[in-house]
């Protein structure tokens, strides 16, 4: 039990990262299918990612990293995280679906866990970095 405890101090964050991705990811990668029904997958993935960023980032701010300092400055650098997260994700749909013959479902699954990783990085490092003062 010891070990699991250790473990779960030292990668709390980690770990609550993952599953609260999950959860958006689940809800960003809905919100992908049903759209691609009807408008072309890339918009798709436009709108999804955004719900998908802002449902992050309030469960992450509140529930997994705790910082309650400097909202609006906190969420402006997130969302642009989340944007490069967006344009890294539109890149990997796009040579995915039309250079490599994916289908669109494919490779938005493929890009929710390279752009979950490279966000995690930077939202720990940058965004929810604690302050010195709060």
């Amino acid at each position: 039990m010891s070990l699991i405890k250790n473990l779960w101090y030292r990668f709390r964050e980690l770990i609550l990262y993952g599953i609260i991705g999950g959860f958006c990811a689940a809800l960003d990668f809905g919100i992908y299918t049903l759209l691609g029904l009807w408008i072309p997958y890339l918009w798709a993935n436009v709108v999804s990612v955004h719900c998908g960023i802002f449902c992050s980032f309030f469960l992450n701010r509140s529930l997994n990293f705790k910082v309650k300092d400097r909202p609006a400055q906190r969420f402006t650098i997130f969302y642009m995280v989340g944007l490069s997260g967006l344009a890294l994700s539109e890149g990997l749909i796009w040579l995915m679906a039309t250079r490599w013959a994916w289908t669109y479902i494919a490779a938005k699954l493929l890009t929710v866990i390279v752009v979950a990783i490279y966000q995690f990085v930077l939202n720990k490092l940058i965004t929810f970095k604690k302050s010195n003062n709060g």
